[in-house]
């Protein structure tokens, strides 16, 4: 037996992938699709130039800014159209302004932002009490579909949850055991 490649090499399909792939494969629609463009499924689909070459706008009207809107400082500035059904108040407010001043590949950026977002439920609780609402947190945090499709969770978090007030209550008593 000779140590030469060529001779060492088996195709099971009896043909060299050279030429398998020299022409297409019967029965697979769509394959080459880096081919000729006319055998190309998508080709009457594609344009050339683009579609909207001919718009009728040369730049889009800017909203007007009624409220503060942060935008990233990767960005020279606004986009035409922005939110403002939700302007940043109070503390989380303020938590946002200070995480827009570091860049979106920032750490900082990112985990101030979730702090703010945990600071506003707690605000809108606070916010809820000051006028006399007192909010159903089970519904309004989703207790009963938790209870309805994830019945395992539901337990599991009732169980770690009471582990929890009991340890608390341990603490508590032992505290008021020493005065």
């Amino acid at each position: 037996m000779s140590n030469r490649h060529d001779d060492m090499t088996i195709y099971v399909e009896k043909t060299s992938p050279e030429q398998h792939q020299k022409k297409p494969p019967g029965g697979i629609e769509g394959w080459g699709a880096d081919l000729d463009p006319q055998v190309r499924p998508a080709y009457p689909m594609e344009r050339t130039p683009p579609r909207f070459i001919n718009r009728h706008w040369d730049e889009l009207e800017h909203q007007p800014r009624t409220v503060k809107v942060f935008h990233s400082t990767e960005r020279p500035g606004l986009t035409p159209v922005f939110g403002t059904a939700q302007p940043p108040s109070g503390v989380s407010g303020k938590l946002r302004d200070v995480a827009f001043r570091y860049s979106e590949n920032d750490l900082r950026h990112w985990l101030m932002l979730l702090f703010a977002d945990r600071v506003n439920v707690v605000e809108g609780i606070i916010d809820d009490l000051a006028h006399g609402h007192v909010p159903n947190l089970f519904k309004e945090m989703g207790g009963p579909a938790e209870w309805k499709y994830n019945r395992a969770g539901f337990y599991r978090k009732a169980a770690i949850a009471g582990g929890i007030v009991a340890v608390l209550l341990v603490l508590n008593a032992r505290r008021t055991r020493r005065r």
